[in-house]
């Protein structure tokens, strides 16, 4: 199955009207996350359909609403859980324990512990240490090795902090062996927002390889954990989900043994489309008089939510009363007294003129990475609050 941008939907494009027309019917008293439940049921039902035989692993830490968490349990959902709180997040609202996976490959002794008490029976590793830790307090387990892979073209690339090379791989698959556990696997991410399903290409050879070779080693490897990389709509085209799931999953099956299991651990993909930012201008300026570009404030910045906008790797979306009317570009920044928060300079962003202090401005498909980044107060300024229809 090949993925075009033909197959690219407008209405997976922009978030529904239903989340604009709430957000025009209420007031809010500080920056709001608004999420449609329905929506991310939506998504959920259109890459399970291109993702076939894989099983879904939503990754929790996109955005932990319980709403959220509660609605894909009803859909049949599993998770991929990062730490121990939101693995009682999931058990608290009925999940069962053997749909969660520990994915975080650096985990607390203690939270080892409390995740095989609670009868969580997969984890993840890629250091020696790791599989000695898990070994100890989670006897008998399951591991699959993270592999550490290049960069694949995605907006936020998540190489070098996490995974390990082909040979150390092996070696801690023999080392899980000798210890009791079971090496069941390989897991890899593809990047956050990789835009095209064609870029999988180069790091599904890589894995594929190590696979290969795990295999002649005498290791029985029969689970792939493919990761996330499932993109949002941030401007730029992108095929439908369910083709772009099932382009990926093509890629896979040309690779791997037919029948293994098979993971994928969508967060943004799932959830971003789903929301809607209401923020507020706080103040738009010029530091001089022959300034080219004005400075919008507003009252929501890196620290309360807009993280992602680190190194202006992700680009949001804006609506603002004066749509339509003469733009200019201008450099947007947050309120907070930190001068690391400016969300976009070296790409300015083209807003109305007629754009003053107090007008709202709505910040499309902000679902993922905004409430779960958000600060517990930073400056003093509420964190990010978040209400679900």
């Amino acid at each position: 199955m090949t993925a075009t941008y033909a197959d690219f939907s407008a209405s997976f494009a922009v978030p529904s009207a239903r989340l604009e027309g709430f957000i025009a019917a209420h007031q809010f008293e500080r920056p709001t996350l608004v999420i449609d439940l329905d929506r991310v049921e939506t998504q959920y039902r259109a890459l399970a359909t291109g993702l076939g035989p894989a099983a879904i692993h939503y990754a929790v830490k996109a955005n932990p609403a319980p709403e959220i968490i509660d609605r894909l349990i009803a859909l049949g959902s599993h998770f991929d859980a990062a730490s121990r709180g939101e693995i009682e997040l999931c058990l608290g609202l009925g999940a069962h324990p053997d749909t969660i996976s520990f994915g975080n490959t650096v985990k607390r002794v203690s939270d080892i512990a409390f995740a095989h008490r609670a009868g969580i029976t997969l984890f993840a590793a890629d250091a020696s240490e790791e599989i000695e830790k898990i070994a100890a307090h989670a006897p008998g387990a399951e591991v699959y090795i993270r592999l550490l892979v290049e960069a694949s073209g995605a907006d936020w690339p998540l190489t070098r902090k996490f995974g390990t090379t082909r040979d150390t791989a092996l070696r801690l698959m023999a080392q899980a062996r000798d210890l009791g556990l079971r090496p069941a696997g390989l897991s890899f991410h593809v990047g956050s927002q990789t835009r095209d399903p064609a870029m999988w290409g180069a790091t599904l050879d890589q894995v594929a390889a190590v696979w290969q070779a795990a295999e002649e080693a005498g290791f029985a490897l029969d689970l792939l954990n493919i990761g996330g990389g499932f993109p949002a709509f941030y401007g730029e085209a992108i095929p439908h989900p369910t083709a772009y799931a099932g382009a990926v999953m093509a890629q896979v099956a040309q690779r791997f043994p037919e029948g293994i299991r098979i993971m994928a651990e969508p967060g943004r993909g799932m959830v971003a489309e789903a929301g809607m930012i209401a923020a507020e201008v706080l103040l738009v300026a010029r530091k001089s008089e022959d300034d080219l570009h004005r400075w919008v404030y507003l009252d929501i910045g890196k620290f309360s939510g807009l993280a992602e906008t680190m190194d202006e790797a992700i680009r949001y979306q804006f609506v603002t009363p004066h749509d339509g009317e003469a733009t200019g570009p201008c450099i947007l920044a947050g309120p907070s007294c930190d001068s690391a928060d400016v969300l976009y300079e070296k790409r300015p962003v083209a807003l109305p003129m007629a754009l003053k202090s107090g007008d709202r401005v709505l910040i499309r498909n902000c679902g993922a990475y905004t409430s779960s980044y958000s600060s517990v107060g930073f400056n003093g300024f509420p964190p990010l609050d978040v209400v679900v229809i």
